[in-house]
């Protein structure tokens, strides 16, 4: 290595191909889980907490866990839908796409968890596995974005 080389820059980039399978799995899981929760509250129940605890009943009975009269479960699917068609589809469009809606995605969930833990005060796992994915499809898209935008195919 030369001088003020550093081992960032002989990292290998990733190929979009595997960006796009990371952002399919992931927007899968979410649709996944979003469903869940809407099935929980139509059900008029909420979703079960695996690890114990009332934490998921009681941020669903919140009147913050509905937007207009819509479980917010629903923007949820809807959001990770748009995510999963963004991972599949080529081109600087679906690139761009899935960071905005990925961007959107993780400023709404940095909301709702400051909801669940300042105003609610109870954490719904559900809650935070999906927190996690959207934060996960913002990194993955970010970096689908900044590498290959304007890149020929």
């Amino acid at each position: 290595r030369g001088p003020g080389s550093n081992s960032v820059a002989c990292m290998k980039r990733p190929a979009e191909g595997t960006l796009r399978g990371i952002a399919t799995f992931l927007a899968t899981f979410g649709v996944g889980i979003a469903t869940y929760i809407a099935i929980a509250d139509s059900s008029r129940g909420s979703p079960v907490c695996i690890a114990g605890g009332h934490g998921c009943q009681t941020v669903a009975e919140s009147s913050y866990s509905h937007l207009l009269g819509v479980n917010i479960a629903v923007f949820g699917i809807a959001g990770y839908v748009l995510l999963l068609g963004c991972a599949l589809l080529r081109g600087d469009g679906p690139r761009m796409a899935g960071f905005l809606l990925a961007l959107v995605g993780l400023g709404y969930s940095i909301y709702l968890t400051y909801l669940e833990l300042f105003k609610i005060e109870a954490v719904c796992q559900w809650c935070v596995a999906s927190a996690a994915l959207i934060t996960l499809l913002f990194i993955t898209n970010a970096i689908r974005m900044v590498i290959y935008v304007g890149a020929r195919p």
